[in-house]
């Protein structure tokens, strides 16, 4: 039985391929089950999330279910990429070629066919391929339209599959459509569609500079929140490092926005071990340690008649007062 976590607990499956020598000796291709064999050894890791097309290849959907039941991990969902085509790092959605448009959102339609094939009901979207790099290169109001129209036709293929929008400044285009949550949130609006939401990657809401609770407050008032990935970084990029390991207190307040909105779906790792050859199953352990001991600080908390008054009172040195003495200890 694997061990009780407060949470169901997800990770980046690429992660795993730094190590991969040794923990498949002999090995010269990984394949998708490879790879969540390794994360299977997590202890407390409960899930996975599956990049399409690129995880799926060289398996089919019936090799990924049997993996997923021989080691115990459920589908947490898949995260759409765009590299099957060159054309795409032109703009998927808001290329302008129609023709590459349609191929896009084809593609995004069979992902969604594979992921219910699969057992998912979550489909994120991160669009950074869509997006302007120059002044006097886009039409912005049509590269809205565009990905409002592309994104429509995605959650109307199959309304029992969620959708959900994770944004990020940059990178790889010099300004992304969907930077922040600002935007996110008019995208879903414009669209209204009951089967769309907003994914919050943790190191992406930094430096879009804002704050993670707040973000996560503002997504399920105006929309839905559909996912959180957590990592840490330094708010100049992302940096996918293990989390809490930056901003501990930022990540406590998420938490405790996300206890009290009522958030029920999987706390997915985002995070970056093969960028520095950090052995990746010690990492993502780190990374559900983490979460873990801030839930156990989280419980102290929640009933915390003192912290509800100091927050009533925007007295940010009582609250901090408080949230140090339950992190740290002391008077």
């Amino acid at each position: 039985m694997p061990p009780a976590t407060r949470y169901a607990y997800a990770t980046r499956l690429n992660g795993f391929r730094a190590h991969a020598a040794s923990a498949h000796p002999g090995r010269n291709r990984l394949t998708v089950v490879d790879l969540m064999a390794s994360a299977a050894s997590v202890p407390g890791l409960s899930a996975i999330d599956l990049n399409y097309p690129d995880h799926l290849e060289g398996v089919t959907v019936a090799d990924v279910r049997r993996a997923l039941g021989d080691l115990g991990l459920a589908l947490n969902g898949f995260a759409m990429r765009y590299y099957s085509e060159a054309s795409f790092k032109a703009g998927a959605f808001t290329h302008p070629d129609q023709a590459v448009r349609r191929r896009a959102i084809d593609l995004t339609r069979r992902g969604l066919d594979s992921l219910a094939e699969a057992g998912g009901r979550l489909m994120t979207l991160w669009l950074g391929q869509d997006g302007f790099d120059y002044s006097f290169q886009a039409d912005y109001d049509r590269l809205w339209d565009w990905t409002a129209e592309a994104i429509v036709e995605v959650c109307r293929h199959n309304p029992a599959i969620d959708v959900s929008l994770e944004y990020k400044p940059n990178e790889p285009r010099a300004f992304a459509l969907l930077p922040d949550l600002g935007a996110t949130l008019l995208m879903a609006a414009d669209i209204n569609a009951a089967n769309l939401g907003v994914t919050l990657d943790f190191a992406h809401v930094l430096y879009a500079g804002e704050m993670p609770a707040q973000a996560a407050s503002l997504a399920h008032r105006r929309s839905r929140l559909l996912g959180v990935h957590l990592n840490d970084g330094y708010g100049k990029r992302d940096d996918g490092l293990i989390a809490a390991s930056v901003h501990p207190i930022q990540t406590l307040e998420l938490l405790y926005v996300l206890d009290r909105i009522g958030y029920g779906n999987a706390i997915y790792f985002d995070t970056f071990p093969d960028a520095t050859g950090l052995d990746p199953v010690a990492e993502c352990a780190a990374n559900i340690s983490a979460v873990e001991a801030l839930a156990g600080v989280l419980d102290r908390l929640r009933n915390d008649a003192a912290l509800a008054r100091a927050i009533a009172a925007q007295d940010a040195a009582a609250s901090q007062r408080i949230i140090q003495n339950a992190l740290y200890g002391g008077q």
